[in-house]
């Protein structure tokens, strides 16, 4: 059961609850049926039809409104791209970074989003990383701007021990100091609501495997389309102002488009939009929201059983400070994982134990096996050491 939503509903639209106990979202999330649907409809459609492409860039755009009201954005703020690496190096490479610069970001975060930016050391940009802590906010950077610092880039919820950030603080104090502020959202989006305007961001990055549900090949990016100056660092015809309808360059002609697109490269990963419009259409019709908070339910829950247990739970515990939907149970990896799997129960091994990653079609009954089998392998050491 769930306070917020049919939970058993939308449990069986994810064909893999009933083969195992699937805690590893923040992994990738298994294959619901409407988004298999989907990508079978544009699989049909080319085998029958070899292809109405016409009719797949309009459900290109209506799926870009879909991305650009989940994060409550206009839809010329929204570009597809490979994946959230993708997504974060065109955003690096779009700052007017120059040598002497200096960007702040935080020690042990994905490091996708540090190589992005530690990249451009090669240009005598200065990337200092602050240490994480359970809270990190304004006050984590403040004593470190000066007047070489241009921008502040950090993961909304991290990968490793789910530490929400409070982006909005280093949002409005990026804007009061006049910085570019970087945000990677894969581990947040689709389970936490995001309002990328209220975050003040200059660029937002993201995947789609994990809280989009859908499999991996398509990334996200926001750009505030305030910031005319940014300019993707390569082009292509469709990138441009005024692309060549006679597919003859020219080299006067350079001006990027006035939206998102400008940071796009041709051809689109289209089985992978097509799937994240059902994606997107499940996500909004439950509520984000609704999501979270009950993410946030199961997340309790399992604080509260391992606490029974003595067990640990690695980063923060307070939901102010907590994603709702992951958590790592202090347990060591090599010596707990092949004993979960083997018991059907799919976890993640990460750097002080095993993550713990729920999703929407998660219920109390899968965090009380984890918990279940956690408690016999526990009492059966006990045995054998007595």
């Amino acid at each position: 059961m769930s306070r917020h939503y049919d939970v058993e509903t939308v449990r069986k639209e994810f064909p893999v609850a009933d083969r195992m106990v699937y805690l590893d979202s923040g992994f990738q999330t298994p294959l619901a049926r409407p988004v298999m649907a989907a990508i079978e409809t544009f699989l049909r459609e080319g085998l029958e039809t070899a292809g109405p492409k016409s009719v797949w860039l309009d459900r290109v755009e209506q799926t870009r409104a879909k991305v650009a009201r989940l994060l409550g954005v206009s839809a010329d703020e929204i570009a597809f791209t490979k994946n959230t690496s993708e997504s974060m190096n065109i955003a690096a490479n779009a700052l007017p970074l120059r040598s002497g610069d200096n960007v702040l970001m935080i020690h042990g975060d994905h490091p996708n989003n540090a190589y992005a930016f530690l990249n451009l050391k090669k240009k005598g940009v200065q990337i200092d990383f602050l240490p994480m802590t359970d809270v990190v906010n304004a006050d984590t950077f403040l004593p470190h701007i000066d007047e070489k610092t241009r921008a502040i880039s950090l993961s909304y919820v991290t990968f490793h021990a789910g530490h929400r950030f409070d982006i909005e603080s280093i949002g409005a104090l990026c804007a009061d100091k006049k910085l570019y502020f970087v945000v990677d959202v894969m581990q947040a989006i689709g389970v936490v609501p995001i309002d990328a305007k209220a975050i003040q961001a200059t660029f937002v990055g993201s995947g789609s495997h994990k809280g989009l549900l859908v499999p991996q090949g398509l990334g996200l990016l926001y750009w505030d389309k305030a910031r005319k100056e940014l300019e993707p660092a390569y082009l292509a015809a469709a990138s441009l102002a005024e692309s060549p309808q006679d597919f003859i360059a020219r080299p006067d002609r350079l001006a990027p488009a006035p939206s998102a697109r400008r940071f796009e490269l041709g051809n689109f990963n289209l089985p992978a939009v097509h799937a994240l419009g059902a994606s997107l259409d499940m996500i909004e019709h439950i509520g984000v929201k609704n999501i979270q908070n009950h993410c946030f339910d199961l997340g309790d829950h399992l604080i509260a059983q391992l606490d029974e247990l003595d067990v640990s739970l690695v980063g923060p515990r307070q939901r102010q400070h907590r994603s709702p939907h992951i958590y790592v149970v202090g347990l060591p990896a090599t010596e707990w994982l092949s004993y979960f799997e083997e018991n059907g129960v799919r976890v993640s091994p990460e750097r002080d134990g095993i993550r713990v990653s729920f999703g929407m079609f998660n219920t109390v009954a899968d965090v009380d096996r984890l918990v279940h089998l956690i408690r016999r392998r526990r009492s059966r050491k006990s045995f054998r050491a007595a």
